[in-house]
């Protein structure tokens, strides 16, 4: 097993390494870079990234702009460089672990991650959690009870839930509970007045504000987790151990629980991994975006928009790689659901 472990952490390298080719050949092409919104910050007309892009004001914004002026800008975001040396010296930094220091914040790209963190954390825990809670115990009530009316209703209810964008539904959230109704919170995590507050207001109050970011997180996680549960546990329902055990006399909470639970939760068990990091980036940009909650999803958006390029480049680093080590750790779980598996 240490050998192929050992390869597969080879074989992150070269998938690093192109993730982050393509991007930074990309990103070259990119107009509205940070150059141009400075020389335009200097010209009084700060478009930003978007109205550069827009107006084609990479050519034009340099107009009236001194050119010793502009070599300065270029050397202050390191763009004095040829674009193979930026980009060998951004993977020279990146395998020390060095992000880099963002164009925008006087901050490094590392300290920007730890600051938004906790949101997306807050999010993903919530998410991952309640799908699972939910929806295994759901699975097997639709498998025990396959056919069903009970089946049927639910069946289409996850559905409906799924085929629901995670964003529409925070779009309707947030116009009926929380314009019309005004309910919830429009925006954010916590009140104004959060310090101020007792310990049992602060749980009130965070729960108050959190309850329809995750209310559009989880809904559409609940249809692939419901069913993938309801299909492994009626695949082991109709083998022939479960008949055995049956004709030994044993009850039907045993047979379900004792022998059919461990080998129907396989293929469950072994995405834990996968699906608890996915839950605190997979979907987090647009519900962060929509609810304004300052964590990753809404850091990754603003940089984007903003030619942020170490914060872009950083992320996306820190990101592939949690989602490489991720999977390896999802493999890895399959020896321990089910000791017949050799990777020899």
């Amino acid at each position: 097993m240490w050998a192929y472990i050992f390869k597969r952490l080879l074989l992150m390298i070269p998938t690093l390494l192109g993730v982050l080719l393509l991007t930074f050949v990309v990103i070259q092409f990119v107009p509205g870079g940070p150059v141009e919104q400075m020389v335009s910050q200097l010209q009084g007309r700060d478009t930003g990234g978007e109205g550069a892009a827009a107006s084609g004001a990479g050519y034009r914004g340099r107009q009236g702009v001194d050119a010793a002026r502009i070599e300065e800008i270029k050397a202050l975001y390191g763009f004095d460089k040829p674009a193979t040396e930026r980009f060998v010296q951004m993977v020279g930094q990146f395998a020390r672990f060095d992000l880099g220091k963002s164009f925008f914040y006087p901050k490094d790209v590392w300290q920007l991650v730890k600051e938004k963190l906790p949101v997306s954390i807050s999010l993903g825990l919530w998410t991952f959690f309640l799908s699972y809670l939910i929806s295994v115990p759901l699975g097997i009530a639709k498998a025990v009870r396959a056919g069903t009316r009970f089946d049927t209703l639910t069946s289409l209810l996850v559905l409906v839930g799924y085929a629901i964008p995670g964003f529409v539904l925070g779009v309707a959230l947030l116009v009926v509970f929380g314009g019309q109704l005004q309910w919830f919170p429009l925006r954010g995590l916590t009140s104004s007045n959060w310090e101020a507050l007792s310990w049992g207001a602060k749980i009130t109050d965070y729960l108050w504000h959190i309850a329809m970011p995750i209310t559009a997180s989880v809904l559409g996680a609940f249809a692939v987790t419901t069913m993938l549960t309801k299909n492994a546990f009626l695949e082991e329902i109709r083998k022939q151990y479960v008949l055995t055990a049956r004709a030994k006399g044993l009850s039907e909470n045993k047979v379900l629980y004792k022998h059919v639970f461990r080998n129907a939760l396989i293929p469950i068990v072994t995405g834990f991994p996968a699906a608890f990091i996915g839950a605190f980036f997979a979907g987090s940009l647009l519900i962060e975006t929509l609810f304004s909650l300052d964590g990753l999803g809404l850091l990754s958006y603003e940089s984007v928009m903003r030619r942020d390029y170490p914060v872009v480049l950083g992320t996306l680093y820190l990101f592939t790689l949690i989602g490489l080590v991720t999977k390896l750790i999802s493999d890895l779980c399959y020896i321990l659901v089910d000791p017949r598996i050799k990777y020899e």
